[in-house]
């Protein structure tokens, strides 16, 4: 791969230099850190990293190649990719093609040769900031710019304009999910539990949602600040109480503020597959996959009772609302330590709307 030079500025003034890979150009974007050691494509893909330079910590990215199967959308949503070591020549029995081609065919500015640990831990440190990938170095006036960059209309990029059926027709239950821009494993998790599944537009109101007579709703996760979707916000406080709700990541911190609770931005946020949670109802700890950078505040939850906690920072990450037929997790209960099918957190969901019918 021939070696072109780029730079990497950060909104304090930090510069790093590097070498491109995939698609060519200069881009600004909010840049966060991932922990996972696997899931390249999975990142690459999440609807939740829109408006992301996404920075990898796992050294070496890329020796699995890209297999079509593992994508969790249609398209790459990152901004850009920094890693430190670029594999050229993967090696797997699944693989389909070169990380570096796929950038290219997405459009996503990959950069490799980066001290990927010194990046994470000024992140860690300073907290999330803005960066610019260019081929110079930032004038004074372009430093300034980048600190006004913010991550705009997130939901109304990523998420799904049409309405979509997944699963058996014939479905003993049927589930509506509010489409905020969900994952495809989050959609093939709820095939997998045996419903029904009708995803709909974010757009979507009370009314129409309540008009599918489905037996509950899942909010979906997705991108951006929760507090830029107040339409939305409004109309999930319509259906609170009339069916049994599930909030998965940006839906738990929808369904918070539809509760009235607050969020807030997260120092770095939770990106990774390793983050630990404690359920305060059991004392188990579960490790998780995390993908957000917002939070809902603890001392703000009043109506409902705080489910899971992170192990590491004590952030909310759960929420029970027993008295409304509702609840909501800040990770994504597909990818977590808990286990599927069994999981606890699908079958809490089942409990509600099969109490549900029978009463109706």
């Amino acid at each position: 791969m021939e070696k072109k030079k780029v730079y990497v500025t950060l909104q304090n003034g930090k510069v790093f230099q590097g070498y491109r890979f995939g698609a060519s150009g200069n881009v600004s974007g909010e840049l966060i850190f991932s922990t996972s050691m696997v899931g390249y494509i999975e990142a690459l893909t999440n609807p939740c990293n829109y408006g992301k330079i996404l920075v990898q910590t796992f050294p070496l990215i890329g020796n699995y190649g890209m297999i079509n199967k593992d994508v969790e959308s249609d398209k790459a949503w990152t901004t850009a990719y920094i890693v430190r070591e670029i594999c050229e020549t993967p090696s797997n029995f699944r693989c389909e093609g070169e990380l570096d081609e796929y950038l290219k065919a997405q459009g996503v500015v990959g950069v490799f040769g980066i001290d990927t640990r010194e990046l994470t831990k000024i992140l860690r440190e300073e907290g999330i900031m803005n960066a610019r990938i260019s081929s110079r170095k930032l004038k004074e006036d372009e430093l300034k710019a980048l600190a006004t960059f913010s991550i705009e209309n997130a939901t109304q990029v990523t998420a799904p304009t049409q309405k979509a059926v997944y699963g058996n027709e014939n479905a003993d239950y049927a589930v509506a999910l509010w489409n905020f821009g969900a994952k495809n494993s989050e959609i093939k998790a709820l095939v997998e539990q045996g419903y029904r599944v009708i995803s709909m537009p974010a757009t979507t109101t009370a009314e129409e949602m309540l008009a599918l007579d489905v037996d509950g709703i899942v909010i979906s996760d997705g991108a951006g600040n929760p507090k830029d979707n107040g339409t939305a916000v409004e109309e999930i406080k319509k259906v609170i109480g009339k069916k049994p709700v599930f909030g998965i990541g940006l839906g738990h911190l929808l369904l918070a503020l539809a509760f009235g609770c607050d969020t807030k931005k997260q120092k770095y946020g939770h990106c990774g597959a390793n983050q630990p949670v404690k359920c305060l109802q059991v004392g188990k700890v579960y490790v998780s996959a995390q993908n957000h950078t917002y939070e809902v505040v603890k001392d703000s939850v009043k109506c409902g009772e705080i489910l899971f906690v992170n192990v590491n920072d004590g952030s909310c990450e759960g929420i029970d609302y027993p008295d409304h037929k509702a609840f909501g997790v800040q990770f994504a209960p597909e990818a977590c330590s808990i286990g599927n099918p069994e999981n606890p957190l699908y079958k809490k969901f089942f409990t509600l709307m099969k109490k549900e019918k029978d009463n109706a």
